[in-house]
């Protein structure tokens, strides 16, 4: 595939496994799995803390949409990984203050178990207009 793009940011965490942030193909570009890392120290930022750990995906997220070209509000499907469900309320609550409507398409999925013993992965993709 001639036009496949790989967006890579600083200011997001590193990859820690054989995949890119994120992808562009065309205007469309698929975003990986963002956990709570900080990308300066890749350490989680905090173990407990369900509202700061979703907090510093968005702004992984955000990291990752601007270093493609395009802003939060570019994503059209975002998917949301959570261990507890019961959380739900608050990942509404944090992503009103990253998104203006239209918001995109949305799946808020539970899990058993996320990487590193996070309680939240969110991942997606966006499209950017020419």
């Amino acid at each position: 595939m001639s036009n496949k793009q790989v967006i890579t940011t600083e200011k997001a965490p590193a990859a820690i496994g054989t995949y890119s942030q994120a992808i562009k193909v065309g205007t469309t570009v698929y975003l990986s799995g963002q956990i709570p890392l900080d990308p300066t120290t890749m350490e989680v930022v905090s173990n407990d803390d369900f509202a700061a750990q979703a907090t510093q995906v968005f702004e992984n997220l955000q990291a990752v949409t601007e270093a493609a070209g395009g802003s939060l509000n570019d994503i059209v499907k975002l998917n949301i990984f959570m261990t507890d469900l019961s959380n739900f309320a608050t990942v509404n609550e944090i992503m009103a203050k990253y998104f203006q409507a239209p918001y995109p398409a949305r799946a808020a999925i539970g899990v058993a178990e996320l990487p590193k013993g996070m309680m939240v992965e969110m991942d997606g993709i966006m499209e950017l207009v020419e």
